[in-house]
This record gives C-alpha cells, structure tokens and sequence, in this order.
C-alpha cells in the first residue's frame, strides 16, 4: 500500500509541482504529494512531465486520449491506471 511521504518542495516531482501550481480549490500538500508519490510507484519520469502538462492544459490530455497514435494509446493506458490508483489511494 502507498502512503504519503514528507517530500519538501526542493524534492517535489513534475505531478507534485504542477498539482501544487494547479487553480483547482480541493489541492493540499498531503494531496500533492500522496498523487507524486503513486506516480513515483506508477509512472516513468518521462511520462510523469508528460502528465504534468495536464495540470496546466488539460485539453492536453483531451487529445493524447483521443489521438490515434500508439504510443500515445500506451502512455494513456498507464496515465489511466495511475489516475485510478491516485484516486483510490489519496483521496
């Protein structure tokens, strides 16, 4: 099971970060780093700055859903699987 870690702002990750830089009202430190910390169980580096950038643009995320290329149909797949995983552990 994951848990929390105390992860300072100089240790954040790119999803910590950009949840942190986020307008959403419901963001927290706790929130932030529990959601970087599955991440870190989860996702790539790479695919953790890709994911980041939804934060920002979420319409972003919009077209990597339904772009027809594979890779992007494969990062999808692990981006969704972290999100449940995210979701089910953090909130």
């Amino acid at each position: 099971m994951f848990a929390p870690l105390g992860i300072d702002s100089a240790q954040a990750g790119p999803i910590d970060r950009a949840c942190m830089a986020s307008p959403r009202q419901q963001k927290s430190w706790a929130l932030c780093r529990c959601i970087q910390h599955v991440a870190n169980q989860t996702l790539s580096r790479s695919d953790q700055r890709r994911a980041a950038k939804f934060f920002r643009d979420p319409h972003k995320a919009q077209e990597v859903r339904q772009s027809d290329s594979r890779s992007n149909e494969r990062f999808w797949l692990r981006y969704k699987e972290f999100g449940a995983t995210a979701a089910a552990i953090c909130s």
